[in-house]
């Protein structure tokens, strides 16, 4: 069988990689793995900002002699009832006969940050091995790609759907580089759905060695303004967090930057929060923003937090709530886009409640999906969330490939599915996969 004639070297496809010019290390690297376990071709799919829908972003096909012959696309390949999907929601490759060739579908995965999926044929079904190797692969290429990035903008550019108007633009820069996390004791992931006139909703994190930081801001207005005044919270906020300041203290730093620098009725709405991870203790202060949601035991609670007033508004210090989470406790922080008009048909804690099985990332993504449902897809303001999933101090994360099995969303949701697979995830007989043409 193919692909059995040696591990995936490491040293090599990260030299290949430092020698190639930045917008061509996916295909130097797709290319490496393709030789590595004697496959036809290589290909990598990265995830779209809106998370409906993978970019086929490079293809390259082997010849005999060891050639690349390369194709490069900016394909796009929807998600909804594909057996890429069902690989990004189980994070576990797939096999997949076909009739003229054999495809493996590998997440591309980097601390449970679902990047995209690697594509591979085979002239012949695959040993195990094989397929373990392009897992490494793949895993390695998470980090490459995370690297390369910062030296073009090739990956941002396949990832939008639409262009980006300046604030939009403004607004992309303020949110975490990485939607998703996966540590020992925690799993959170966020998701910004912005309205046709961009607002001023931003989330941010940051893990250090004792704790867990949190924000979920929403600037007022919309447009460039907002963006602008969404950018002094968050500078200011990331300024202090990087200080160790506790959640009272961003408030307080925040509201006066605000009161300095923003129009006098401009202010911001925040969630700020830092978790102790030896025990799960939280400080949190609500700045004028929507009550979070607590899931524990199955069930929707409220947390008891008090509201004071949002940033910018007042020079009274402010006061962080104590809260204790406790293992298995799931958190959920929106901004009022999901209370706008039409948005409040969205059931949160109907969602909420039905999705206990599913990571952070499909829970944040479903809630975007219901809304732009509701709405038509007119939202009339951004719609942003947080979740974050708490083991507890004895939470250990056991990843394969850059993603932890064990935290992973078994199935899809199937009644999405337009139609059902013909068997398992691991192996599906000849179904039909888009892309064909680039065999």
């Amino acid at each position: 069988m193919p692909g059995g004639r040696g591990e995936v070297d490491l040293r090599s496809l990260l030299g290949a990689v430092e020698e190639a010019f930045p917008i061509d290390v996916v295909d130097v690297l797709a290319g490496q793995l393709a030789r590595s376990v004697d496959a036809r071709h290589a290909a990598l799919l990265i995830a779209n900002f809106s998370g409906s829908a993978l970019a086929r972003l490079s293809h390259v096909e082997c010849s005999g002699r060891g050639q690349d012959g390369r194709n490069e696309r900016a394909e796009s390949l929807s998600l909804r009832g594909t057996d890429h999907e069902r690989v990004l929601f189980t994070q576990q490759p797939a096999v997949i006969a076909r009739s003229h060739d054999w495809l493996v579908l590998v997440p591309v995965t980097e601390r449970g940050d679902a990047i995209g999926v690697l594509e591979v044929s085979f002239g012949e079904e695959p040993a195990t091995e094989a397929v373990g190797h392009l897992v490494a692969g793949a895993h390695a290429l998470a980090y490459v790609l995370i690297a390369s990035r910062r030296h073009t903008d090739l990956f941002e550019w396949a990832q939008r759907d639409i262009p980006f108007s300046i604030s939009a633009e403004i607004q992309r820069r303020l949110l975490p580089s990485a939607y998703s996390l996966e540590a020992g004791p925690l799993t959170l992931a966020g998701w910004l759905e912005p309205s046709h006139d961009a607002g001023g909703d931003t989330f941010d994190y940051s893990l250090d060695r004792e704790h867990l930081y949190l924000s979920v801001t929403d600037a007022m207005g919309h447009s460039v303004d907002a963006s602008l005044l969404a950018t002094l919270a968050v500078a200011t906020l990331r300024n202090r967090r990087r200080a160790l300041a506790p959640p009272a203290e961003l408030a307080d730093a925040a509201g006066e930057a605000l009161r300095v620098h923003a129009e006098p009725d401009q202010f911001v709405t925040g969630l700020l929060m830092r978790v102790r991870l030896a025990d799960g203790s939280a400080e949190v202060v609500n700045a004028g923003h929507p009550a979070p949601f607590l899931v524990r035991n199955g069930a929707v609670v409220p947390l008891d937090v008090t509201v004071q007033p949002p940033l910018g508004i007042t020079d009274t210090a402010y006061r962080a709530d104590q809260v204790v989470l406790a293992p298995g406790d799931r958190l959920l922080v929106i901004t009022d886009g999901y209370l706008d008009r039409d948005a409040r048909r969205v059931d949160v804690e109907a969602i909420l409640a039905s999705t206990t099985d599913r990571h952070p990332r499909q829970v944040v993504q479903e809630l975007a999906r219901r809304l732009l449902e509701v709405t038509g897809g007119e939202l009339r303001d951004d719609a942003t969330s947080l979740c974050i999933d708490w083991y507890g101090p004895t939470g250990v994360r056991s990843a394969t490939g850059g993603a932890s099995p064990a935290r992973a969303t078994n199935e899809p949701d199937r009644s999405r599915w337009e139609e059902e697979p013909a068997s398992a995830p691991m192996l599906v007989d000849e179904l039909p996969v888009p892309g064909d043409d680039l065999q």
